[in-house]
């Protein structure tokens, strides 16, 4: 599995995975640097990215096209993206989800209460506005 750092010509494919994936494309440009896809003969197949907010990262966007999961491509995007925040020595990772605690938890994050999510994680968009109220927020120690 060959996994790449975004361009800005995956720019509208990344942002197509996401809609089709009902996720929120708000800040992806502006973080693009930090996304990394799988690419294969058919077109994007896989997207995630990393907002930096100090010390510590949001992980975010990650969407596997239907036709590619169950291969392991979001396994290897959300690794490879851990591996990054740990080489950049972040001291945790945090996350929103409405409908993949369980796959998370298997990275080893950790559901917390909103009160406990570092303030600069909770300045970020995704925790202001972006993401719904309801979903759960999830840290990693780095």
């Amino acid at each position: 599995m060959q996994l790449r750092p975004a361009a800005s010509s995956d720019l509208a494919a990344i942002d197509a995975l996401l809609r089709a994936s009902n996720l929120p494309v708000e800040g992806v440009a502006e973080s693009l640097e930090h996304f990394v896809v799988q690419a294969d003969p058919h077109g994007l197949s896989g997207c995630g990215g990393l907002e930096y907010h100090g010390d510590f990262a949001l992980l975010r966007s990650i969407a596997v096209a239907p036709a590619a999961r169950g291969h392991g491509v979001g396994r290897a995007i959300v690794a490879r993206l851990i591996a990054t925040c740990r080489a950049r020595q972040v001291h945790s990772i945090g996350l929103l989800t409405t409908t993949a605690e369980d796959y998370f938890a298997g990275f080893g994050f950790v559901r917390v209460a909103r009160d406990d999510v570092p303030r600069p994680l909770l300045a970020s968009s995704q925790f202001q506005r972006v993401c719904p109220d309801t979903a759960t927020a999830m840290l990693l120690a780095c």
